[in-house]
């Protein structure tokens, strides 16, 4: 134990020792959660709208006027044809286009029936079907209200039966997109500074020779390999008490269950994430590899992590995949603990597939570490 203590202390004085390396760990952590959580969103705001009115009715510019009173549209132009409008779009000055037909007020009133027709610049997939949803939803209360003065004028004295829907929404009130991105944005600022200091940490003992040292000494492979690690076990718990502090101070973030639940987790979490870090630097010569080669799987286990895209949403094959990505348990913990008040009963299919990952992953990277004697 003597030896292991000796090590981690040598660790701590080289880590705070370099001053270059003291604002990655803590100080630009911070600096990315600030600005992520309020920059990441999946809401779809200041929708540039313009509509071609060829009815020129109450009806329609009562339509125009919902869009307009919409605080993701802003209403921009009143075209007067097809072919402007889709000069305009072509030239990015509008994302979405309403047309509003001839005797468009006369058919409803006719024939109870009408039709509109709407382009949405669809380059981005994604924005545009929430656009769509946000014209659907002011088109339908539209339609309900002008269904209700229809029967009003047709049947006076008749009241028709109005149904309404009633939204219960859980663990996230408000709908503040905040509440579900900050505790996702934090499992990745744990994720990329551990994985990126363990994987560096060793290769930067192999390029300025000291690795070659202490492999001719009696320190024995475990013994190294904890004495090596451990610091950035104690760094990766330092960042979530950290990111912990800020989501409940800066962004009101709710924390309903048990955070020495959400501790014990990530404390095997990071044992995976140091591994991997171990196992990348086994196999790398320099810093710049190392790096690189850590920057390709992170990126792949967090687009497939369900941090922004639901995995529900992925193709089969990619949902398999995911059960081999880490980075995708602990989003889901995080978001149980915190949002959900999970216990561990909820998280333990999650936890024990952490803990197999964990034995794992540490089991190749000291297979893999060569020490020669």
């Amino acid at each position: 134990m003597k030896i292991i203590g000796y090590i981690i202390q040598k660790e701590f004085r080289q880590i705070f020792r370099n001053k270059g390396m003291l604002p990655i760990i803590f100080i630009l952590p911070i600096l990315q959660l600030l600005i992520l959580s309020n920059a990441a969103t999946y809401e779809v705001k200041n929708i540039k709208f313009a509509y071609i009115d060829n009815d020129h009715t109450s009806t329609s510019r009562a339509l125009i006027e919902k869009f307009n009173a919409s605080t993701y549209f802003n209403v921009l132009a009143d075209f007067s044809s097809n072919k402007n409008a889709g000069s305009a779009m072509l030239a990015g000055e509008v994302d979405v286009v309403l047309e509003i037909p001839n005797n468009f007020e006369r058919n409803l009133l006719t024939e109870k029936s009408g039709e509109l027709s709407i382009i949405i610049n669809a380059i981005d997939g994604a924005a545009a079907g929430v656009e769509s949803g946000y014209i659907n939803q002011i088109v339908q209360k539209f339609n309900q209200e002008v269904r209700l003065n229809i029967m009003q004028r047709s049947e006076k004295g008749i009241q028709p039966v109005q149904i309404q829907a009633i939204p219960s929404f859980w663990y996230n009130i408000t709908l503040d997109y905040k509440t579900f991105m900050v505790p996702g944005i934090l499992v990745l600022l744990v994720t990329m500074i551990t994985l990126f200091l363990s994987g560096m940490n060793i290769v930067r003992e192999k390029e300025i020779g000291t690795l070659e040292q202490i492999n001719v000494t009696p320190i024995g492979k475990g013994q190294f390999i904890i004495g090596k690690l451990f610091p950035f076990w104690v760094i990766g718990m330092g960042l979530l008490t950290i990111g912990l502090i800020l989501a409940k101070v800066i962004f009101y973030t709710p924390m309903i269950g048990s955070i020495f639940l959400l501790y014990a987790y990530t404390s095997v979490y990071i044992l995976v994430i140091l591994g991997m870090g171990l196992f990348i630097s086994n196999f790398t010569d320099t810093q710049q590899q190392a790096m690189f080669i850590a920057w390709f799987f992170v990126v792949i286990f967090i687009l497939m992590s369900g941090l922004f895209t639901p995995i529900e949403s992925m193709p089969k094959w990619a949902q398999i995949i995911t059960e081999f990505n880490p980075i995708k348990y602990f989003v889901e913990i995080v978001r149980m603990v915190l949002l959900k008040g999970s216990g561990l009963k909820d998280i333990l299919p999650q936890f024990w597939k952490t803990v197999l990952y964990a034995i794992v992953m540490n089991g190749l990277a000291v297979w893999s570490y060569k020490k020669t004697n």
